[in-house]
């Protein structure tokens, strides 16, 4: 899908042809619109194509009369029922006339510029419009972390209420968010580089009125990495725990198990005993009560062992 959006006298409109200053993004394109835009802008196709590759790196690449920065940006994506955290890739590149973004879905950072609701956002406006950009990127990757952190502690009030109980699905689940907080962190560390170099490229024009917004958002970036990785420790700590707590409720199962075993072998080994053809030597044998003697023997024995290993707190 091919928009066109365009900033005229202050007004932020959407538009049916291309025209200079204008922004033009491309959401998950099929190849004939990317043809056609890589025709009208004199950009290699395999440029535009950059973003649609999920394992595309991060990174700055200068041409003669353009210039392509490929970042990640997070996404969130539907599996059985409940939402995964992803990071995707997408292109922006930068004409001599125009800005051309590419990406697989119409994510938030991308609805934010459509729908308005970007100050001070203008589509002619190329380098400031790059900064919003990778700010508005920062932001989301927080929000998400913070959302990702609110899981984390959902699933540890749920473990807390029953240690005894913990189930497979409060596991996967943490694995699940785990995975999503590597996959942040690689991300946000990439789009550091490209901070980095963009600071250093010529190409973009640096203009004084920037300068505290790149500021902002290489801090944003950096408070951003720092979060997640608070959070893959703070994660990686509690699935330590669950683990722990699963190898004791275990350990506890198996040692009542074996308790409750030799107790109740107890009255076998006397029933075994007595219950032996030896030349009829057990004690008792004639008396008609044996058989009571024998059994109340046995529940008395039992229950000592019992006591004594219930005081040794083996129960």
């Amino acid at each position: 899908m091919i928009e066109i959006f365009i900033t005229k006298d202050e007004e932020f409109s959407q538009i049916k042809t291309y025209e200079e200053g204008s922004w033009v993004a491309l959401t998950d394109p099929t190849a004939t619109e990317l043809l056609e835009v890589a025709q009208r802008f004199e950009i290699d196709v395999d440029h535009l194509r950059a973003a649609l590759d999920e394992e595309e790196r991060s990174r700055i690449e200068i041409e003669d009369t353009y210039t392509l920065i490929v970042v990640d940006i997070p996404s969130v994506e539907e599996a059985d029922g409940k939402d995964k955290y992803i990071t995707i890739p997408m292109a922006i590149i930068i004409t001599e006339t125009n800005i051309i973004t590419v990406c697989l879905e119409d994510t938030a950072v991308l609805k934010s510029f459509k729908d308005g609701r970007v100050k001070e956002f203008y589509t002619f406006k190329k380098t400031r419009f790059i900064l919003q950009m990778l700010y508005r990127n920062a932001t989301v990757f927080l929000q998400y972390l913070r959302v990702i952190d609110r899981k984390s502690e959902e699933i540890e009030s749920t473990l807390h209420k029953s240690p005894k109980n913990t189930k497979n699905k409060e596991l996967i689940s943490m694995l699940e968010l785990e995975k999503s907080l590597v996959y942040f962190s690689t991300s946000l560390r990439s789009n550091e580089v490209v901070l980095e170099k963009l600071l250093r490229t010529k190409n973009i024009k640096q203009y004084p009125e920037d300068t505290e917004l790149l500021e902002d958002v290489i801090v944003e970036n950096k408070q951003a990495i720092e979060m997640a990785g608070i959070y893959t420790g703070i994660l990686s700590s509690m699935t330590d725990s669950v683990a722990s707590i699963i190898s004791n409720n275990l350990n506890r199962v198996m040692k009542f198990t074996a308790t409750v075993t030799i107790v109740m072998s107890i009255p076998t080994i006397i029933a075994s005993f007595y219950g032996m053809n030896v030349g009829g030597i057990h004690p008792g044998m004639d008396n008609p009560y044996a058989f009571l003697f024998v059994i109340l023997g046995s529940i008395g024995i039992s229950g000592l062992v019992a006591f004594v290993l219930a005081k040794l707190d083996m129960f």
